[in-house]
């Protein structure tokens, strides 16, 4: 059945078929591959945009890892042809977010958040977005826009002292030298 209302979490986007079978290899869009093989229900979806369709339930078969890519096989496709048509789509989830601990944030909720400076009168400026470096330790920036142009400040506990979404206020104490980094 098609759901017009629909927005969830995309996971995967279709590639191309896969074997002779309606399988089909899939890019995976999401931290938690895992999860994936252990999926029996989805939604495919067109993504977004003015001409897009209303998203339509999917039971799946099957789903595994191979190389990187998820190897989905959805009941009722059945040949290349039927997989054919699925290139493009993106599997997707409804979008449930779980209770995270005390001083834990999801990064999305962090973009537009005004960035104050401990002690200041105005706000530095708005993250625009929160990128992750990469990297054996794995760790986040957050890029703000502010009237000198683009700041990056580190997402760590010693420069970002308190965070707080409900009110999109981070307040934050910049080692010396941080502003002139960036610039």
């Amino acid at each position: 059945m098609a759901d017009e209302s629909f927005s969830g979490l995309t996971l995967a986007r279709v590639l191309r078929p896969w074997g002779r079978r309606g399988e089909v290899a899939a890019e995976i869009l999401t931290d938690f591959p895992e999860r994936l093989t252990a999926l029996k229900d989805a939604k495919l979806c067109d993504g977004e945009g003015a001409g897009r369709k209303p998203a339509r339930d999917v039971s799946i078969r099957s789903c595994r890892i191979h190389l990187g890519q998820a190897i989905f096989h959805f009941v009722g496709i059945d040949s290349i042809n039927d997989a054919e048509k699925l290139r493009g789509l993106e599997v997707q989830v409804p979008f449930e977010r779980t209770e995270l601990p005390q001083d834990r944030h999801y990064l999305d909720e962090l973009v537009g958040c005004e960035v104050w400076e401990q002690g200041a009168d105005a706000p530095l400026g708005a993250v625009r977005e929160v990128e992750n470096t990469g990297g054996p330790t794995e760790s986040w920036l957050l890029k703000v826009d502010t009237a000198r142009g683009e700041l990056l400040i580190p997402l760590a506990a010693e420069i970002c002292t308190q965070i707080d979404t409900a009110t999109r206020r981070i307040e934050v104490r910049l080692p010396e030298g941080l502003r002139d980094l960036n610039r």
